[in-house]
């Protein structure tokens, strides 16, 4: 194999996410784990791939475009990064899942592009949990307020659960995040049940990366979005 360590830290990764599963009180029957491949070259993200994850992640919609055309038609893809909103009609139809979802204005446009192409976006609404400053989300009080509002006026997105960055900290901090997120999700998941909104089906909580995964799998994650435990340390541009 080209990419020798590749299949090794996968496994470990992999190993990590089922002990986890295995130990954690809140832990998902199910976790899909995304590998984050911004900044990699294809032929690894291509690699990696072919050696068995759940979905491929990526932060900007011109870099997945790009990877997505050199890889093969079955990988699946999420935007996991800001969406913003004069980029929405570019990534209607080519991902599994947006997991940025975090405001009116982009849900509205979202709604206008997959209703004219006839498609339904599934999408995650981003909350901010811990209030930080420097991150984009809604703040918990607002997440309610915006799904019951998608689910009854936009019916070509499918809200399927909720997304959070949690803060670079220790795990004593980070773990009251991950906690919030899921009692918000199962919050939201009585309020649609009680007021009839069936098309709230919010099953997911994409939460922890490679610093804290672990900790994100204890609480309840379904999704964890990994990306230097799987292809090493990166300098962002």
């Amino acid at each position: 194999m080209e990419y020798p360590e590749l299949a090794a830290d996968l496994a470990e990764v992999k190993a990590a996410i089922a002990k986890a599963q295995a130990e954690g009180e809140h832990a998902a029957r199910t976790v899909r784990l995304l590998a984050v491949s911004k900044t990699v070259e294809a032929p690894k993200v291509a690699a990696c791939w072919q050696l068995g994850v759940d979905g491929l992640g990526e932060n900007r919609v011109q870099e997945l475009l790009s990877k997505k055309a050199q890889l093969p038609p079955a990988a699946k893809w999420h935007l996991i990064g800001h969406l913003q909103t004069n980029k929405a009609r570019q990534i209607i139809g080519e991902v599994e899942l947006i997991h940025s979802l975090e405001s009116l204005r982009l849900a509205e446009e979202l709604e206008k592009r997959a209703a004219a192409a006839g498609l339904t976006v599934h999408c995650l609404l981003e909350v901010n949990v811990a209030g930080e400053e420097s991150k984009f989300g809604l703040a918990p009080a607002e997440v309610w307020d915006l799904a019951a509002e998608i689910a009854q006026d936009m019916p070509h997105i499918a809200l399927d659960g909720l997304m959070t960055v949690a803060p670079n900290a220790p795990a004593a901090e980070v773990r009251p995040v991950f906690a919030e997120l899921r009692e918000l999700r199962d919050e939201i998941r009585r309020k649609a049940e009680k007021f009839a909104l069936n098309r709230l089906n919010m099953q997911e909580l994409s939460m922890g990366m490679s610093n804290d995964y672990k900790i994100a799998v204890e609480e309840g994650a379904t999704i964890v979005r990994v990306g230097s435990r799987i292809f090493g340390g990166r300098v962002y541009r």
